[in-house]
This record gives C-alpha cells, structure tokens and sequence, in this order.
C-alpha cells in the first residue's frame, strides 16, 4: 500500500503542511519537529512525489553507482564506464541523465542510506558494485531496498556482486572462487607447498569466495593448509604490508604469498624487499583484479584479469535498457590467468613434469 503525506503527518502527530515544510526545506522548522517527521518518513519508507510525469514510475533522470571506495582503482574502473554507457541524451525529454557516484566507504549504514535516497528521488536507475556484506540483518535490509525500487520502476543491476534473489535486480557477476583457484593451481604447478594468503575483510561475499577459491585448489593438490598461513585485512596496501609481515613472523619459511588484489599485493612486495626477501627468487607473490599497475610493478604481478570496464560498460547499458539482460537475470563473469614475472619456481623444486 503507497505511503502518504499524510500517513507520515499522522506518525509524526504534525500537520501535512509541517511534512511539507520539512522535506521541501522551504521553510523554518524547530529542530525537534524536523527530526520527528524524519524519523517517521525513515519508519514508513515513505517516498516523495516527483514531478507529474514521474508519479506512476520512476522516470527521473537521476542515476545512482554505489561504490566502496572510488578512489580504489577497482570501483574508479567500473563506475567510469557505467557512466560512459548512461550519459547523453535519452533522459525524460530528450535530456541528459545525471549519474550519481555515491561512495559508502564500505560502510553497512551508508548503502543503506544511499539507497533510500535513491529510492526517494525516484532514480531511473541504481547500480551498485563490488562485493556485498554477508551479515545476515543487513543482506535482508539491502534486499527489501531493492525490492522496494523495483516495484517503484528503478532497474537495479548488481556489478561484480552476488545475485540478490527475489528482488528483480540483475547481477553481474564474478568468477572469484574459479579465478583463484586458477591463480593457487599455477602456485602448485611451480611446486609452491607453503602459501600465505592475504585475505579481505571476513564479512565480504567476495573475500569468502576467492578463500574459497584458494582452499579449493590446496585440496585437490593434496596440500594441506596451516591455519598460521591466512590473515584477513582491508582491500588496501598497507594491509597487505602489515599482514605480510605478520605472515613471515608466523612461518618464515613461506614460499608464496597470494594476496586479495594487487593493491594487497604491492604491500606485501613492499613488505618483502624490507625483509630483505627477493621475488620470486625468495618468495613468490600473487594478486587478483590485474589494475593498471600490476604490470608496471617491478616484478609485473601475476595476478588475475577481471575485466572491469567490459563489465561495467554492459551493466551501464542494462541499466539503461539499452541491452537485454542476461538470460535468467544472472551472468558470471570470467577472469583471465596472466603470469607475469612475480611469480616462479621455489629455491629447490623443480616445476612439475621438468
């Protein structure tokens, strides 16, 4: 049932003119009143009308990106080319779309709130991009958002997350279990037996399933995995510098470490050549997503290509209607292995078949 202005004037216990007042910012109001109506458009997920010509659906020119960190080539990449894909003429009238880039910081509260403030001004569309937080009220609070905008009209599309079922989004999806365990099988290949991994942040679908990726490929190799050879951290540098550090406290007779990206990945390089390790010489090293600077580090990282523009320039385009979703709503999108020069036989072995 569709809230009203009044319904949400009869929650505050104010005047429909107050609520008016409060959400067009047209007029003084004391400070209690305003947080009153607030908090009783929050309860009600009450949603203003727009202009006329959006009141039946969303139709707005507004689009929203959600992105963990835009200053993070990963999310930069990808929030570029949805843009590219939805600016120009083809809004309401003929007239240009807005793309928003809103940036949550990877924080629960913020795609939260990001998302109702889409859902309020009646966004044509929202995509959000990178991993999702697996605890368990904020996934059901995220897909009852999404659910809501769907039914309102919103196209929501999902780029390199997880499917969010029962909630019309389309997603986007990324291989990270088969990639890493592509990159964790040429490790093995080289005769690489005691592998650090430098792990994401433990609540992220993405972190769980490039671990899982890598535990799957020690398992079919028969390696057995020490529990003192994973630790979690950030998406960033210097995590992958201190987990590096605390990797070699732990077992100093590691020969790879594989981080989760390559910005984890140039910290543990940073982390190596302080301890006065070579690569791969000493220690090998791998990373995950191939950014721009992966191959201009010195070694050039192996690592694993996702391809981030492709898939955000289609996401763009679905978003915008411009191309037909995947079939069933759902398609995983597949990296590449590139071997570069920080990865190579450990002192002693022999690649496998040599």
């Amino acid at each position: 049932m569709t809230v009203t202005l009044a319904d949400v004037a009869a929650r505050a216990q104010v005047s429909p003119a107050t609520v008016s007042r409060v959400l067009n910012g047209n007029y003084p109001v004391a400070a209690s009143t305003r947080e009153r109506v607030l908090r009783a458009v929050d309860e009600l997920d009450y949603v203003l009308n727009g202009p006329a010509s959006s009141l039946a659906a969303a139709t707005s020119d507004l689009v929203g990106i959600l992105v963990n960190d835009i200053a993070d080539p990963f999310f930069g990449i990808m929030a570029s080319a949805i843009q590219s894909e939805i600016g120009g003429p083809g809004g309401r009238a003929g007239g240009e779309r807005l793309a928003v880039v809103c940036n949550t910081g990877g924080s629960p509260e913020r795609e939260l709130t990001y998302l109702t403030l889409l859902q309020r001004q009646r966004a044509a569309a929202v995509v959000l991009t990178g991993g999702a937080v697996e605890e368990e009220p904020h996934a059901t609070a995220v897909a009852a958002k999404l659910r809501k905008l769907a039914e309102a009209g919103t196209r929501v599309v999902l780029c390199g997350r997880p499917p969010a079922p029962d909630t019309q989004a389309i997603a986007l999806t990324f291989d990270n279990r088969g990639g890493a365990r592509a990159l964790t099988d040429h490790l093995l290949g080289l005769g690489h037996r005691r592998l650090g991994y430098i792990a994401g942040p433990e609540e992220r679908t993405t972190t769980r399933h490039r671990l899982e990726g890598h535990r799957a490929a020690l398992s079919a190799a028969g390696v057995e995995e020490d529990p003192r050879w994973t630790v979690h951290g950030r998406y960033d540098r210097r995590s992958g510098y201190e987990a590096t550090l605390e990797l070699l406290r732990r077992d100093p007779s590691l020969t790879a470490i594989v981080a989760a990206n390559d910005s984890v990945a140039l910290g543990a390089c940073a982390a190596l050549r302080e301890s006065g390790l070579r690569i791969p010489e000493d220690v090998s090293v791998a990373g995950f997503d191939d950014l721009p600077f992966s191959v201009d580090a010195v070694p050039s990282l192996t690592t694993v290509r996702l391809p981030l523009a492709e898939a955000g320039a289609r996401a763009g385009r679905v978003a915008m209607g411009r191309e037909e979703p995947p079939p069933g709503g759902i398609a995983s999108v597949r990296g590449e292995l590139m071997v570069r020069g920080s990865t190579g036989v450990p002192r002693g072995s022999v690649r496998v078949g040599e």
